[in-house]
């Protein structure tokens, strides 16, 4: 079932979620607030009767959306309401010839319910040209937008290729200026290509500002199934591109992502931290964060490229042309040539020659589609986030953030596959549209081919469409047929504390504050903060319940963030003996070393002790915070998978407070 197929109930949707403030027993100076940088406070205030009139007009649907919950494409109806109710909210409006913008997308709103509440119609199903729509997030059931170019003469009886085009930074593009843009200016190439006719070009939204990071890289792929649930869509000719923040994105996702398009385009946009944004060794931030730069920096995931076309853009004066020639020194130092068309005489935009290059480009990628299943495949990755290209699934690393290295190869005339490997403990292969991995032999040895074993995967009268194989940890061991160990980092459980927060997941805020009066004002302090963050910078509501209401489908879907300690919060005493911290008369204890609860808070990732396959979470939120919003490469992680807060430092822009000891845990969680 689709998410966007389901409406949530009207209070969730629309009304202002009022959070819970926790008071503490004892008064003491509050924290102070942190200014919000994304989205910038508005500019425009707007006159009261107009303010009146959206507002009713925005809680009205608090009651008329139960009438079409059920229906499919409903959130193409709530994400214009959300985007009027979120401008409302965090005042964004920074111009006054946006005040009639709200009204007129609450018009649009109408249409499409009347249609669909009272003839079970979607005519904007039919509509070509500019088009804009919604689906529901699995994250956080939120609504995002995305706009569609769908020209005029393309064929929809046939599959069709598709253009995914990341924007810009925008600080300003909300949701709401969002969709204005994608419904009134063709965008992909600066404008330059609004009179193609061969492909659909979607436009995701990414979670507004998060450099295509975090839940905004989910958004792009949540946005494809969308597209693709409604249209006929060529899943063998879909291309990733962007310009600026959206090259950023096509860098990262391309890389992390590469199987899932036949071609990348990076115009224009940062690779990695460190050089784009100058620092030098005296100003470098603690080694677990530099460890944490790997988990986007893509430079770490240069040999992915190798897996199809790729092209880059720069204007021969921007200054971002420096990241395209980083990237081509990275890739030539696996061979890799990359193809750059750079603008002569050009800033940061594009020209109609160096577009029209691109195009050509564009065509021949689409023609040449994506080979499925691939015959060879290279592949590196310092983390089990990213593990897979096409048929062949990474599940087990010797040391995450050590890089860990595949060659692949496969034929399946001779029924054999090659695996050269470097840093692999586990892995599976699957059959694709072969369907039948019975009677292969997997070949598998170091990179070069060094120490080869076989292993045959015999044929036990039907079709084997999966084969999954380990090598023990103990010296000598041999690659065999089974799977990593329970326990154990694998390809969604494997950190670091911001993965949580890539799919599903519950808060469970405390059922009263902790003891410690500094405890109390800090957990009060930030788990309002995450509130407030994730609405402004995530666009969405934070999913909460309180202990007594999460249920067995919670735990089986969602990854539990759990604020407090076992005496305020029941779901943390339920599994407290099972976690790698302790508590005990005033104090706890984590890695060996015992901390003041008076003074201290700890705060992980671990595998969720009442389902291995989900986290849970304590004590935190999204790592990066407002001081990191400056600049989109520093929105990374910025904590490891376990922590230890010092209460002794007020939470600030760029940390919960004072950060006495972080690590990440082994691959064993340990």
């Amino acid at each position: 079932m689709r998410a966007c197929d389901h409406i949530l109930p009207a209070a969730a949707l629309l009304a202002l979620v009022s959070p819970v403030i926790l008071s503490a027993a004892e008064p003491i100076a509050p924290i102070t607030p942190i200014p919000r940088r994304l989205p910038p406070p508005g500019t425009v205030v707007l006159p009261e009767t107009v303010r009146a009139s959206l507002e009713e007009r925005v809680a009205a649907y608090g009651e008329r959306v139960w009438e079409i919950d059920h229906k499919a494409h409903a959130a193409d109806i709530a994400v214009l309401v959300k985007a009027v109710d979120f401008a409302l909210r965090h005042n964004e409006f920074y111009s006054e010839k946006e005040i009639p913008l709200a009204a007129e997308i609450l018009d649009l709103a109408d249409r499409r319910y009347a249609a669909l509440a009272e003839e079970d119609e979607r005519p904007w199903l039919d509509e070509k040209g500019l088009v804009i729509r919604g689906y529901r997030s699995s994250i956080d059931d939120s609504y995002q937008p995305y706009g569609l170019e769908i020209p005029e003469s393309l064929d929809l009886s046939r599959p069709v290729p598709l253009l995914v085009w990341l924007h810009g930074r925008g600080d300003k593009t909300t949701d709401l200026h969002f969709l204005q843009r994608c419904r009134t200016k063709s965008q992909a190439f600066g404008g330059l290509v609004g009179d193609q006719q061969e492909a659909v070009v979607l436009h995701p939204f990414g979670r507004h500002c998060v450099g295509w990071k975090h839940a905004g890289e989910i958004d792009v792929f949540e946005a494809i199934e969308a597209v693709k649930a409604d249209y006929p869509i060529d899943p063998e000719r879909i291309i990733l591109a962007g310009f600026s923040m959206g090259g950023a994105g096509a860098w990262h996702i391309g890389a992390h992502y590469r199987d899932q398009f036949c071609a990348v385009h990076a115009g224009a946009g940062f690779a990695e931290t460190k050089e784009y944004t100058k620092l030098v060794p005296e100003n470098f931030p603690p080694a677990y964060e530099q460890t944490l730069w790997k988990a986007y920096d893509v430079p770490n995931y240069v040999r992915n490229f190798q897996n199809g076309p790729l092209l880059a853009y720069s204007g021969a004066e921007d200054g971002q042309k420096a990241a395209a020639d980083l990237m081509a020194r990275e890739l030539a130092k696996v061979g890799h040539t990359l193809r750059h068309v750079i603008g002569e005489g050009m800033g940061h935009r594009y020209n109609k020659e160096s577009v029209q290059e691109i195009r050509h480009w564009l065509t021949e990628s689409w023609a040449a589609g994506r080979q499925d299943p691939a015959r060879r495949i290279e592949w590196q990755t310092p983390t089990l986030r990213y593990p897979s290209y096409d048929w062949l699934h990474l599940t087990g690393l010797e040391a995450h953030w050590e890089g860990a290295r595949a060659l692949a190869e496969r034929d399946p005339e001779k029924k054999q596959i090659t695996l050269q490997l470097e840093g692999v403990t586990a892995l599976e292969i699957s059959a694709g549209r072969e369907g039948n991995l019975a009677g292969f032999t997997v070949r598998i040895g170091g990179i070069g081919g060094i120490g080869e074993e076989s292993v045959l995967v015999e044929d036990p009268g039907f079709p084997v469409n999966t084969v999954s194989l380990v090598r023990p940890g103990e010296e000598g061991a041999k690659w065999t047929f089974g799977e990593p160990r329970a326990l154990a980092k694998r390809p969604g459980v494997q950190g670091p504390i911001d993965d949580a927060f890539l799919s599903r997941f519950l808060v469970v805020p405390p059922d009263s504050l902790p003891a410690e009066a500094g405890a109390s004002r800090w957990l009060d302090f930030e788990l309002n903060h995450f509130r407030e963050r994730w609405r402004a910078l995530m666009r969405g509501e934070l999913p909460e319940k309180s202990a007594d209401e999460v249920d067995s489908d919670d735990i089986s879907t969602s990854n539990l963030i759990l604020w407090g300690d076992p005496d305020s919060n029941p779901l943390i005493a339920e599994i407290a003996d099972r976690l790698p911290v302790r508590w005990r008369d005033g104090s706890f204890t984590l890695r060996g070393e015992t901390y003041a609860s008076d003074a201290h808070v700890p705060v992980l990732i671990f595998p969720n002790p009442l389902n291995p396959d989900r986290y849970v979470v304590l004590n935190s939120g999204l790592t990066f915070r407002e001081g990191h919003d400056r600049t989109n490469s520093l929105q990374n992680p910025k904590l490891p998978d376990w922590a230890v807060i010092g209460l002794d430092r007020d939470p600030d822009a760029l940390a919960p407070g004072r950060i006495v000891e972080a690590g990440f845990f082994d691959e064993s969680w340990e």
